[in-house]
């Protein structure tokens, strides 16, 4: 049987600027040679892309304005078969992230969120039939879009549909209160979050302690650890620590979503950690040898 996820948050274009020099050798004022690509991206839009290389159904609930960006981020997905409804907002522009990849493969963005501002409840598909749903943290950042999100997860937790919420980059969750965001994290069944987000949140340099300070909050917690794998424990049991899979590392924007897909189609599935956590950083993998967030239209996992 087929399982159908929900992904809920931001649909971006991403502009890749990779650079040749370390970002302390660019020529400001002035030029700095470099490759520049565009891709689709998005936290929300890359999980809903990457989720169909895992034979899982994903429908993305967001927004791109009515422009040739929007355009053109809507005709990835029908390639990809991500589904969706009223994607395009008349008269909205799309937004864009920056993303400067310098020659370790690290990616620094300047986000833009356009059109994606202002989700609200009436963007919320019927939930019949969905085995799980994602959001994505930049979302209930989003003032313009908080009280929309958390309208999703009050209907959400009331259809009894599993959580998975990333809360996304530390510098996107400084510009809300603290407790504002720890707040949201009882209503998610399953968080994901890379080890610099979770020591912001919990205020522990250790990955054990922060674990346990999440789990008094979310029934499941998974550490994203890039190269060193990834750490998971589900309340009342013991971590599970898997490694990273090898690769050729090209660009790492989007391994954080690549490796959510894996485990949530996984982890929906199933509900075996270890299964999953190998599942993610499977995916991850794949998605660091190219360049850009989002698998190709004939990529085979």
């Amino acid at each position: 049987m087929t399982t159908r996820v929900l992904c809920i948050g931001d649909v971006m274009l991403d502009v890749v600027t990779k650079i040749a020099v370390l970002p302390s050798e660019i020529n400001y004022g002035s030029d700095t040679a470099s490759e520049i690509s565009t891709h689709g991206g998005g936290a929300a839009a890359n999980v809903a892309s990457w989720l169909t290389r895992t034979n899982t159904e994903a429908t993305i609930v967001g927004h791109v304005g009515d422009d040739a960006a929007g355009a053109a981020l809507i005709s990835e997905f029908d390639a990809l078969g991500v589904r969706h409804e009223n994607l395009m907002v008349d008269g909205g522009r799309s937004g864009v992230v920056v993303v400067l990849v310098d020659p370790t493969g690290e990616r620094t963005m300047f986000p833009d969120n356009g059109a994606n501002s202002g989700l609200h409840i009436g963007d919320l598909p019927k939930l019949d039939g969905f085995d799980a749903v994602y959001i994505s943290g930049y979302s209930p950042l989003d003032p313009l879009s908080r009280a929309g999100i958390l309208e999703m997860i009050s209907k959400i937790k009331t259809a009894q549909i599993a959580i998975y919420f990333d809360p996304a980059s530390v510098g996107a969750m400084k510009e809300v209160d603290i407790n504002e965001v720890k707040s949201w994290l009882p209503s998610m069944d399953i968080l994901l979050l890379n080890e610099e987000e979770a020591i912001y949140l919990t205020g522990e340099s250790s990955l054990e302690k922060a674990l346990d300070e999440l789990l008094l909050l979310c029934q499941t917690v998974v550490i994203k650890r890039g190269s060193h794998g990834a750490i998971g424990r589900t309340r009342g049991s013991d971590s599970i620590s898997i490694p990273a899979h090898h690769a050729k590392v090209l660009d790492t924007t989007g391994a954080g979503d690549s490796f959510a897909a894996g485990f949530i189609s996984q982890f929906s599935a199933h509900g075996d950690l270890t299964r999953s956590l190998m599942a993610g950083t499977e995916i991850a993998a794949h998605c660091v040898a190219i360049i850009g967030a989002r698998p190709r239209v004939g990529t085979k996992i």
